[in-house]
């Protein structure tokens, strides 16, 4: 593994040990050419996917992404970096498990909504508006009716019974 500090390509591993969900290895390095430590993940790829985006236009699935996509929707929103972690390793986990070499990227955007109202709604509101390309004060209304059908509690949505 490369230094990210120097560059040297011969670092050590001082601490390995399993991610919090157990989805990634953390290890803890040290460079002996700078003396600076940092820590790297190795996670399982089970196969390299591409994303089938508008247009037709294919490029490989990047996993760090999809979690800057849900970070974004999140800014200053209480929930942890480890939730969004968990989530993120939950959705690449589902893409995996569907056996396609090929994914769209209206798949993707529905599996992080799913995640994202689980997180936190605010955020969920603020993914939507991009991924539904709202343009109007409409289009908001339209979905925070629909979003009010949904009955909210402690960060997640769920049917109300009739």
């Amino acid at each position: 593994m490369r230094c990210p500090f120097c560059g040297n390509e011969e670092t050590q591993v001082k601490d390995s040990r399993p991610s919090e969900d157990s989805a990634a290895i953390r290890r803890r390095r040290f460079c002996p050419g700078c003396d600076q430590r940092f820590t790297t993940f190795e996670r399982v790829q089970l196969r390299e996917m591409t994303v089938v985006k508008a247009g037709n236009r294919r490029q490989p699935f990047d996993r760090d992404k999809l979690i800057r996509s849900m970070q974004v929707a999140l800014r200053k929103r209480p929930v942890e970096i480890e939730d969004i972690e968990r989530a993120a390793n939950k959705i690449v986990r589902y893409l995996e498990s569907q056996g396609e070499a090929e994914v769209s990227s209206e798949t993707i955007g529905e599996q992080v909504m799913k995640a994202l109202i689980e997180l936190d709604v605010v955020g969920y509101i603020r993914f939507a508006s991009v991924y539904k390309d709202f343009r109007k004060p409409e289009d908001f209304k339209a979905f925070l009716d629909e979003l009010n059908s949904l009955e909210i509690k402690t960060g997640s949505a769920k049917k109300k019974a009739s």
